[in-house]
């Protein structure tokens, strides 16, 4: 089998797609990127999202810390770096979307291209519903109080901890400390648990010590925001969805209209709109990174976050953690990768592309690392604990953790807008390629809607923001982490390894990266 991409001496898009001896001519007017730059701007802004921000940290401070880095760059050496290259070429070569460019290529791998859009479509619905949290918190930056700091709201329980209000406490009397939603002396919240004597941060007798937080359930104030008022997450079960949460159904349907318009021309008006979503999100982390490294605990945090566990290099988990968050990190095996290469020209240096896009995100994670944990150091040595017991999941990290810190500095709300509108920029820069993707994937089939691709952009839109609805609920985060798991996780690693052994398959090694064979790939 053949396959071969001549450009027309017509016009440059007029071009004709060879399989097994038989041509297909592609439609004229497709489109493409106005320069190189918007490309590789398109394609940093895909691959660098919000995951870089929480998910990589966190599987950091899961996985042994420095020595889930380690496992992290070779993974990324070995697996994603190939595999993102793959899927440039597959994409710059064909000129047309995953389903297309796979059906033409084998007609039996045909089913590959469609697990694809299965697995973009299913990201593109939860992940729209994460966006909508950024927006969520961007707008609940601009009150004057940040709901989150305080335990004086109504959602709020017996167990809530702020430590905004601890230190109100400590200042006005240096002998209470913020109990059960009041000013209480330590001596008596130390005596109701049996203890003799006490400080800010301990209750003690002659033979034991227990820190203050950990005698009962307590609940940062935070957390209670994020759980019982963004989500509305309390008593909500599978069995029992419970209702609708109007804010999140504002804010999801403002994110999926800002998601139409930026793509309404298609690549053209994406291209214009990557200039700012994939370069403003540096700025805010360096913005981030000087304010943290000027909090107390900063070294402390940096320091935890590089020091390797070197044991864990020896868990498959920490591979498998590593392999995962290369392939959701550079966001390899969803076809999105092969839509934005599509609108390429043919003569791209692809090779260079592929380097210098993954060694950004490599770079970016790192980056992101170290703002956040510059972050949590502070965090954990104003809270007086261990930085392990600081975070508890990803997408605490970004949500509680973050938030709980950001208030304990001067300027709160300007630092916490600046975050959580760089988390919603982000997100949005990785959102433009999924949707794209099923754009592309439509007008292929059907290049007669290419005229009327405003149309269907709008449609998906609408499907998108419909079947979003369940994650919306009181019980849609759970949904909204099952389809993560699902779709994130084992799904990308499966369609990857299927792409690479069906290319590995089709084509011999001089065939695929020319007569030059270059070992490094």
């Amino acid at each position: 089998m053949t396959l071969d991409r001549i450009e027309s001496p017509k016009a440059k898009k007029k071009l004709s797609l060879g399989v097994g001896g038989a041509f297909v001519e592609l439609p004229a007017e497709r489109t493409g990127w106005a320069n190189k730059t918007e490309f590789i701007l398109s394609c940093i802004g895909y691959a660098i999202g919000i995951g870089n921000v929480w998910r990589f940290p966190f599987f950091v401070y899961r996985n042994g810390r420095g020595a889930f880095l380690i496992a992290f760059i070779l993974m990324l050496i070995t697996m994603g770096l190939p595999i993102f290259f793959m899927e440039l070429c597959i994409g710059q070569y064909t000129g047309v979307g995953p389903m297309e460019a796979y059906r033409r290529m084998s007609p039996a791998f045909g089913g590959l291209g469609i697990c694809t859009l299965v697995v973009i479509g299913l990201v593109t619905v939860y992940y729209m519903v994460i966006i909508a949290w950024t927006l969520f918190y961007t707008f609940a930056s601009f009150s004057s109080k940040l709901a989150w700091a305080y335990c004086d709201n109504g959602f709020n329980t017996e167990n809530c901890y702020s430590g905004l209000e601890d230190k109100q406490c400590q200042d006005t009397n240096s002998t209470t400390i913020f109990f059960n939603k009041t000013c209480q002396l330590i001596t008596k919240v130390c005596y109701n648990f049996g203890y003799d004597k006490g400080n800010k941060s301990y209750c003690f007798n002659e033979t034991h010590q227990k820190p203050i937080r950990k005698l009962y359930d307590s609940v940062l104030s935070s957390e209670e925001y994020f759980s019982d008022y963004v989500l509305g997450i309390r008593g909500a079960t599978w069995d029992n969805w419970g209702g609708i949460r109007w804010e999140l159904l504002g804010c999801l349907t403002l994110a999926w209209i800002i998601c139409y318009l930026c793509l309404i021309r298609g690549v053209q008006s994406v291209g214009k709109i990557v200039y700012f979503t994939a370069l403003f999100p540096y700025f805010v982390l360096i913005a981030l990174l000087i304010r943290g490294l000027t909090l107390d605990g900063a070294e402390y945090g940096i320091k935890w976050f590089i020091t390797p566990v070197w044991p864990t290099l020896f868990d498959a988990k920490v591979w498998g953690d590593a392999a995962s968050q290369i392939f959701y990190s550079l966001g390899i095996g969803c076809g999105s990768l092969i839509t934005i290469s599509s609108f390429s020209t043919f003569s791209n240096n692809c090779h260079r592309d592929a380097i210098f896009i993954t060694f950004t995100n490599l770079f970016t994670s790192i980056f992101a690392g170290i703002v956040i944990f510059s972050i949590m150091g502070y965090l954990a040595k104003q809270m007086d604990l261990p930085l392990e017991d600081v975070v508890k999941s990803g997408p605490a990290l970004a949500f509680i953790a973050y938030p709980e810190a950001v208030v304990r500095m001067p300027l709160s709300n300007l630092w916490a807008i600046l975050f959580f509108f760089m988390l919603f920029i982000l997100g949005l820069g990785s959102q433009f390629a999924g949707v794209q993707a099923i754009n592309t994937a439509i007008l292929d089939v059907r290049p007669s809607l290419r005229k009327h691709e405003s149309l269907v952009i709008l449609v998906i839109c609408v499907c998108g923001w419909i079947l979003a609805l369940p994650m919306i609920f009181d019980g849609g985060v759970y949904l909204n982490t099952l389809m993560d798991w699902n779709t994130a996780s084992w799904a990308i690693l499966l369609i990857g390894l299927l792409e690479v052994a069906r290319n590995w398959n089709l084509f011999r090694l001089t065939e695929t990266w020319g007569p030059s064979k270059k070992t490094s790939w």
